[in-house]
């Protein structure tokens, strides 16, 4: 065998061992590299270097920094909340007119099959307050000391008819799993403003966890650096992030050098922007053993302040969370979700519109009207978007169950907002006598998401991601701005 020859059959064994992984990471000029700048929408490996949750400035000014989405989570019901229908009491009892239900769908048909569903009045007292003359139930006595610095819309309706779709579109603005939520537009878009903390905080509180689960707060096609972190309850809010008994900061700093320095390189040579995200986890992680259990340390709260929310130190609660997200604006965290369940209130066991209901307004409704009280004193609710509502309302119509409830409702239900340049004082938004359909200023799910892009400096049709071969947004292919919202 000739020299040639041997070179070119170990040439040929070096190829055999050469794996499509190899070839994909190494080529940075060709295949690999054409490919990776299409999954990561253009951007080059040196853009993924940065830090992905530094501060970037929006499409323009914007009104708001920071948002609290008080996500009630299972569908208030709107007609025994803010929403009174002297029409609705008048004709309690009667069917509802057929012509109503022609076409639409609902989430238990089978009770409507039994005998035509019949109309259902609230049980409950409702009064006109403050300058703004906007209407509350006695379910909500401390809501309704604050309504001249909220925003009603009465005209919300969305798609699905389920808990768990429902919540996705919400939160994502579809239903098919994969898609980034909003907390992680809002900080894919503008970044943090907190060194120490995640950009993108979640907080649960209630019975159970949110139907839908995680990806109701992932980051779905985007980089996974701007996902929502759930905070757990106590004084270690993230699973392992506490040193291990026996080992040294010394020690610490110096696996975490070397983790920082290998990670370092491979970006070098991959710009997978995956890898940038674990840097800045690794960093940001390192930095949170300080911060976070500063942060859930309540001891440094006023015994005022503690009364004010009705949070209870070392109590886990939605007073406690609404307390721990001020800290979090405070801290610059830029989109804090709050999760309270349970709010489906079809009438079963644990579900009524009696009891079931006074019991999950206790839970939220001071600390709601706190929140809004404490923000303000502090300065902080001009430029803090704070709302409030579920996936979905609840129908004029009852439920045949063991005790009073009602069903899903798309076509009209009604959500607040304050702050973070929303006109307080006013409703946006009218429905039919019963509460059934809206009849002026519809506000569809997209609308909302887009609105509170524009209110964050964003415009919805800009913010965009490049997946699949198309752009991505929030809002999908709708989404109008609420500029009656506006200030």
């Amino acid at each position: 065998m000739s020299r040639l020859d041997a070179r070119r059959n170990r040439e040929a064994e070096l190829l055999k061992i050469r794996t499509r992984r190899h070839f994909f990471s190494d080529c940075g000029v060709g295949l690999g590299a054409m490919a990776l700048a299409t999954l990561m929408g253009g951007r080059s490996g040196a853009a993924t270097a940065k830090n992905p949750m530094a501060p970037r400035a929006g499409h323009y000014a914007p009104r708001a920094r920071h948002v609290i989405f008080l996500f009630m989570a299972g569908g208030p019901s709107q007609l025994d909340l803010f929403l009174p229908r002297p029409e609705l009491a008048r004709r309690h009892g009667e069917p509802l007119p057929a012509s109503l239900l022609a076409g639409k769908r609902f989430a238990f048909m089978d009770s409507f099959a039994k005998e035509p569903p019949r109309l259902l009045a609230s049980k409950r007292r409702f009064a006109q307050h403050g300058q703004s003359g906007a209407w509350v139930s006695e379910c909500l006595p401390h809501l309704a000391r604050v309504v001249d610095d909220l925003t009603f819309i009465h005209s919300m309706h969305t798609e699905p008819i389920n808990h768990a779709p429902a919540k996705l579109f919400t939160n994502t603005g579809s239903t098919q799993f994969g898609r980034p939520s909003m907390g992680a537009w809002v900080t894919y878009g503008l970044g943090s403003e907190s060194s120490d903390l995640p950009g993108f905080v979640v907080l649960q509180s209630g019975p159970r966890g949110p139907r839908g689960g995680s990806v109701l707060w992932g980051s779905g096609f985007l980089p996974t650096a701007y996902q929502g972190v759930p905070f757990r309850n106590g004084p270690s809010p993230i699973v392992d992030l506490a040193t291990p008994a026996g080992i040294s900061a010394e020690s610490q700093r110096d696996v975490l050098r070397t983790i920082q320095d290998l990670n370092r390189t491979r970006l070098d040579v991959t710009g997978d922007p995956e890898i940038a995200t674990r840097i800045a986890a690794y960093e940001m992680a390192y930095r949170m053993q300080t911060s976070a259990p500063e942060l859930m340390d309540l001891t440094g709260e006023s015994a005022a302040t503690l009364a004010l929310y009705g949070a209870e130190p070392g109590q886990p609660s939605f007073a406690v969370n609404c307390l721990l997200a001020r800290r979090l604006v405070e801290r610059g965290v830029r989109f804090i979700q709050l999760y309270h369940t349970n709010w489906d209130h079809h009438g079963g066991p644990g579900e009524d519109l009696d009891e079931s209901l006074d019991a999950v307004c206790r839970d939220v409704d001071r600390a709601s009207a706190a929140l809004i009280t404490d923000l303000k004193a502090r300065g902080l609710l001009d430029e803090t978007l704070v709302i409030w509502g579920g996936e979905f309302g609840r129908t004029p119509m009852g439920e045949i169950r063991e005790r009073t409830g009602r069903n899903h409702h798309v076509q009209a239900y009604t959500m607040w907002l304050a702050g973070g340049g929303v006109k307080p004082g006013q409703s946006i938004g009218e429905t039919d006598e019963f509460g059934f359909e809206v009849v002026a200023d519809p506000v569809h799910v997209h609308d909302l998401q887009a609105t509170i892009l524009h209110l964050l400096g964003l415009d919805h049709l800009r913010l965009t991601y490049h997946v699949q071969g198309r752009d991505f947004r929030l809002t999908d292919v709708g989404g109008r701005v609420i500029t009656k919202l506006l200030a």
